[in-house]
C-alpha cells in the first residue's frame, strides 16, 4: 500500500532482486516492484528515506495508513516494532521499455563489518550484509523527477567541477561523475578505508579522480591538508560538491570559499552523517 506523503514525494513498497559485493565496506542491493512505474528522479544525488524491517519481520512497519500524519505514528511505534529509517542516495535506476523505473540500485556502506573494524556495526548495515532475493523493505522517494532532495545543481556557465566524498559519499559521487559530459574538466576525490573498496569508474569527461584509501582516524585535518596541496586547473566558473561527515565537509567549504576564492553560491555541501552520532540522534537535534 502506498500513501502520498506530499505532491512530490510517496512511499514505495518494495523487494529485493539481487546483491552484490563491491569491496569490503560497500554492498549494492537492487531493489524492484510496481510501485516503482510511479517512481522519478533525474538527481544524481538523489536523497532516499529507507525503511527497514527489524529481525524477525516480514516487513518494515510504517504506518502508511495515517497519511501525512505516518511521521507522528512511526515515532510513537514501540522502538523494537518501529521500522529502522536511515537516508541513502540513489546509486542508479533502469527503465522499461516503456520508460518506467523498473529497478533501481542503493549502495550501503558496511559500517563495522569490514576487515579489522573497530566499530559497532549499525542494523541497516547488518540489514544489507544479509539482504536475500525478497526481502521486503518501504521507500520514501520521489514521485516528481526534478525535487528539493536533489542537490547537485551545477551553474549553465561552469567550465570545472570539484567533487569529494567519503565512503557514505561514493554512491552519489560516482553517479555524478559516471553522468558527467564530454568535454567537462572535473576534479575528483573520493575516500574509502580500503583498496578494495576502489571503483572502476568510466566518465566522457575531462576526469581527474583519486581515491584517498585509509580509515579517517586522523578526522578532517588529513584530508584538509590532502586538497590544500592538490592543484585545480584555472577555471572562471568552479562548481564544488562535497559531501560526507559533517565535520570535514564544513573544513572543505571553508576551504573552497576562504583559501581558494570560490563563490559560495557555488559550493553544495551536505553532511551525510556526524562523528559519534546516530542517525536518530541527529533528527533529533533538529
Amino acid at each position: 500500500m502506498t500513501t502520498a506523503v506530499a505532491a512530490l514525494f510517496r512511499f514505495f513498497a518494495l523487494q529485493v532482486v539481487r546483491t552484490r559485493r563491491l569491496g569490503p565496506s560497500l554492498a549494492r542491493v537492487t531493489f524492484a516492484g510496481p510501485d516503482l512505474r510511479a517512481f522519478h528522479s533525474d538527481g544524481l544525488d538523489q536523497s532516499l528515506s529507507l525503511f527497514l524491517p527489524h529481525p524477525g519481520q516480514a516487513e518494515p512497519a510504517v504506518p502508511v495508513e495515517l497519511g501525512e500524519g505516518w511521521w507522528q505514528g512511526w515515532r510513537e511505534l514501540p522502538d523494537d516494532v518501529r521500522a529502522v529509517m536511515r537516508s541513502y542516495t540513489l546509486r542508479a535506476l533502469r527503465r522499461d521499455d516503456d520508460g518506467y523505473t523498473a529497478e533501481i540500485d542503493v549502495d550501503f556502506v558496511l559500517h563495522g563489518l569490514g576487515p579489522d573494524s573497530g566499530i559497532q556495526a549499525g542494523p541497516a548495515a547488518r540489514w544489507a550484509a544479509d539482504a536475500a532475493p525478497g526481502d521486503r523493505v518501504l521507500l520514501l522517494g520521489p514521485a516528481v523527477a526534478d525535487n528539493r532532495a536533489i542537490r547537485f545543481r551545477p551553474p549553465e556557465d561552469t567550465d570545472l567541477v570539484v567533487i569529494w566524498g567519503d565512503e557514505t559519499a561514493v554512491p552519489a559521487a560516482c553517479a555524478i561523475v559516471e553522468s558527467l559530459p564530454a568535454g567537462t574538466r572535473a576534479r575528483v576525490w573520493l575516500q574509502v578505508p580500503h583498496a578494495e573498496d576502489v571503483q572502476d569508474l568510466r566518465t566522457a569527461a575531462d576526469a581527474e579522480i583519486t581515491w584517498l584509501v585509509g580509515d579517517d582516524t586522523d578526522g578532517p585535518e588529513a584530508t584538509l591538508a590532502t586538497l590544500r596541496a592538490a592543484h585545480l586547473p584555472p577555471a572562471e566558473n568552479p562548481y564544488v560538491w562535497i559531501a560526507g561527515e559533517s565535520g570535514c565537509v564544513k573544513q572543505l567549504r571553508r576551504h573552497f570559499v576562504g583559501e581558494r576564492g570560490v563563490d559560495r553560491r557555488a559550493v553544495t555541501f551536505v553532511g551525510y552523517w556526524r562523528r559519534g552520532l546516530t542517525e536518530e540522534q541527529l533528527r533529533e537535534q533538529g
